[in-house]
């Protein structure tokens, strides 16, 4: 009875992950400490302790199209969310340290890049 119930939750998170759709936004704990804007969205960083954790989110939401946030620790891969969005896409988490880390937010062709911040 196990099998099926873990094959029912692994498809519903198959599905969550897909990026099809989002419910109410969510968001990222701790103080934000930088907004990076760019023409069609603005991209939020938050610390939380040791963590670092950003969201993009569209300045016209309403309409799904592709986006994407991610948060690289220096010397760490990035942590990325990407897909096609409603309103935004995140929040992505990494634990920095107290290393730089370098955010980048995209909606629709308009990016932002924020070079190492935060060191």
């Amino acid at each position: 009875m196990l099998g099926p119930a873990l094959l029912a939750a692994a498809g519903l998170l198959a599905l969550a992950a897909s990026g099809t759709a989002q419910a109410a936004p969510s968001s990222c704990s701790g103080e934000q400490v930088r907004t990076l804007s760019f023409a069609s969205g603005v991209t939020r960083v938050y610390r939380h302790g040791d963590y670092i954790c950003a969201m993009t989110l569209a300045r016209s939401p309403g309409t799904v199209r592709a986006m994407s946030v991610s948060v690289q620790a220096r010397g760490m891969r990035p942590a990325k969310d990407a897909g096609r969005y409603l309103h935004h896409a995140g929040p992505v988490t990494v634990h920095a340290g107290h290393r730089c880390v370098w955010i980048r937010g995209a909606v629709g062709q308009n990016s932002v890049s924020s070079g190492w911040i935060l060191c």
